[in-house]
């Protein structure tokens, strides 16, 4: 297992905006995470008293930066800094998950990735339980880009 502190010295996200505490599993293709965060008072990404299940696209776009921050640590590289640009297919199955007990689950799963772009499935899940599932994709900045 890869705890948190080796996770946020893979992804842009530090502190509470790191929304994963522990990858479960993960090879070239796939990664399974695992947080308790989600019923934090504090998370940075609760309005009005709750956590709303919309917010679950962050953690499956986190999914895909702690992979491909893996994969360039076998490389002996960086991960390119990406935006999120497409959501597709995004079905939520709840309307909040700060009332959840027990961990959240997601396994992502790269579709496509190329040099300049990826695309990954994300499924998360409480207790087996699906409560979203979609694709989302990424621009990356590639080194010596201004874009």
């Amino acid at each position: 297992m890869i705890d948190r502190a080796t996770i946020e010295s893979l992804v842009p996200h530090a502190g509470a905006m790191c929304l994963w505490d522990t990858v479960v599993a993960w090879d070239t293709q796939t990664i399974v995470l695992r947080t308790d965060g989600h019923r934090d008072p504090h998370h940075p990404l609760r309005s009005h008293g709750m956590l709303r299940a919309l917010h679950l696209s962050e953690y499956g776009a986190q999914a895909m930066a702690v992979h491909g921050g893996l994969l360039a640590r076998e490389r002996a590289a960086t991960a390119a800094p990406g935006m999120l640009v497409a959501l597709r297919g995004v079905e939520l199955h709840c309307t909040r998950i700060d009332d959840l007990d027990g961990p959240l689950e997601c396994v992502a799963e790269s579709l496509v990735a190329g040099e300049g772009a990826q695309q990954y499935r994300f499924t998360l899940r409480h207790q087996g339980v699906v409560l979203a599932e979609g694709r989302a994709a990424v621009m990356l900045r590639l080194p010596g880009t201004d874009e």
